[in-house]
């Protein structure tokens, strides 16, 4: 019997990666690893797809930036039908009427234009500083990828843990079910031979309903979690997913937190490396708002053909046309002070970034000591759980051995199942609490890349 259920564990644990899954007709199946479900992420969970655009659209920016320094042409075309020919007056004089005006209509019915303009800047600060600008502005929304598929690799294996955690939770539950319905099948039995009393019966088919009642809502759970690691990755629930890694496989081990001798473990976090390009970006807007104080120099060139005449059959035999060359210098002279508030705003904002910068140094060493003492806790209380666990099965195999020979009472059974069934779940969350703190410790070190 002991060999039997010990395969019927293995079995079901086996079962359990791919439980409370329903398949779709048309479904897809994957046995993915932790690092599987994170590539996934990479290219269907929809923050990263948006941060990837993002991207793209930065270098759309840049050009666009690059684009103003090229010749700015235009072409204009347009056509006049004037109904009513505009009328003009004339003093009299002209005409030998002194003191009246004469009506004379300037111009002939249809007009059309056809021009070509063409402008090129030849100084301009604030174009200089947009392509000095361009590539930290590049990487500004290439720093907000990584951080998005940092973010997307903490939840995603989070997700996958708590997968693996239910699962052996779901095994630890099934043991402790087997071994207490053989307990119950024996009481029950001793029952009807007169040996023991029907309260002990009692007493351990509530334990037994229990057990198979919390099995079921965890059952449920794991349901739940599957859905929830598929949504993380950004796969349609439909899908079927099984997990390839184990518990096993996952190194829990003190060393994970060592310090290290280097106390700028701030500069590994893609935060502080954004805060960084964004203080950069303020010191160019500085720069800029200096540059409204200097001249700007454009080259101008425009051709223009006009033809006019009262016929419209007529009107594009003949072309009166009209060219120019030239260049336009604006100075700013005097704006309102619009431009040196405007300059004392952005240093302020530089000010407030490097501020910034500060406050998140103490903020990410902070959280790197507060994630080392958690893990570290995690992995001492994890210990502790486990030799409690087999502390507790000691004390109920010994409680059972002495109820058979008659020495012990059934209420001290029941107490120590009752334990063993506390020490499981304490297990349990002791598990799942010290594989998040891992996770926690790594993002805190800058180590998920």
């Amino acid at each position: 019997m002991k060999h039997i259920l010990i395969v019927m564990c293995l079995l079901s644990g086996i079962a359990l990666n791919g439980f409370s899954q329903t398949a779709a007709p048309d479904s897809q199946r994957y046995n993915f690893t932790i690092q599987d479900c994170i590539n996934y992420a990479y290219e269907h969970q929809d923050s990263v797809v948006n941060a990837n655009l993002d991207v793209k659209s930065a270098g759309y920016r840049v050009k666009e930036t690059i684009g103003q320094g090229f010749p700015q042409i235009h072409g204009v075309a347009s056509f006049q039908d004037y109904l009513k020919i505009p009328t003009t007056l004339l003093p009299g004089e002209f005409f030998g009427q002194p003191g009246t005006f004469i009506p004379i209509k300037f111009g002939v019915k249809y007009q059309s234009n056809l021009s070509l303009t063409a402008s090129q800047i030849l100084f301009d600060p604030d174009y200089l500083v947009g392509l000095q600008a361009r590539n930290t502005y590049k990487e500004l929304y290439d720093r907000s990828l990584t951080r998005s598929k940092i973010s997307t690799a903490v939840n995603v294996t989070k997700a996958y843990y708590q997968v693996l955690v239910s699962v052996e939770q779901l095994k630890v539950l099934q043991a402790d079910i087997d071994q207490l319905k053989q307990q119950m099948d024996e009481t029950i039995a001793r029952n009807k031979q007169g040996f023991v009393e029907k309260i002990d019966v009692d007493r351990i088919t509530v334990q037994y309903n229990s057990l198979v009642t919390r099995k079921e809502n965890v059952v449920r759970l794991l349901g739940l979690g599957y859905q929830l690691l598929k949504f993380q990755i950004g796969m349609p629930i439909d899908n079927v997913l099984l997990l390839k890694d184990r518990l096993e496989d996952i190194k829990l081990e003190a060393s994970l937190s060592d310090p290290v001798a280097d106390t700028a473990v701030y500069r590994n976090r893609v935060e502080y490396s954004l805060l960084e390009t964004q203080s950069k970006l303020y010191q160019y807007d500085v720069k800029r708002k200096k540059g409204q104080f200097l001249p700007k120099l454009t080259a101008n060139v425009g051709y223009s053909a006009s033809y006019q005449d009262n016929n419209f059959g007529q009107l594009y035999r003949n072309n009166f046309p009209s060219a120019y060359v030239g260049l336009t210098l604006n100075v700013p002279i005097f704006t309102g002070f619009q431009h040196i508030n405007q300059l004392r705003q952005s240093e302020i904002t530089l000010l407030k970034s490097q501020n910034d910068m500060f406050a998140a140094r103490n903020a990410f060493n902070l959280e790197l000591k507060k994630a080392r003492i958690t893990y570290l806790n995690g992995l001492q209380t994890l210990n502790d759980q486990k030799r409690n666990r087999a502390l507790a099965e000691e004390v109920l195999r010994v409680s059972k051995i002495k109820y058979q020979q008659g020495v012990g009472s059934s209420l001290e059974v029941t107490q120590a199942q009752t334990a063993l069934q506390d020490a499981d779940n304490s297990y349990i969350q002791g598990l799942y609490d010290a594989l998040v703190s891992k996770v926690d410790l790594d993002q805190a070190y800058g180590r998920i890349k």
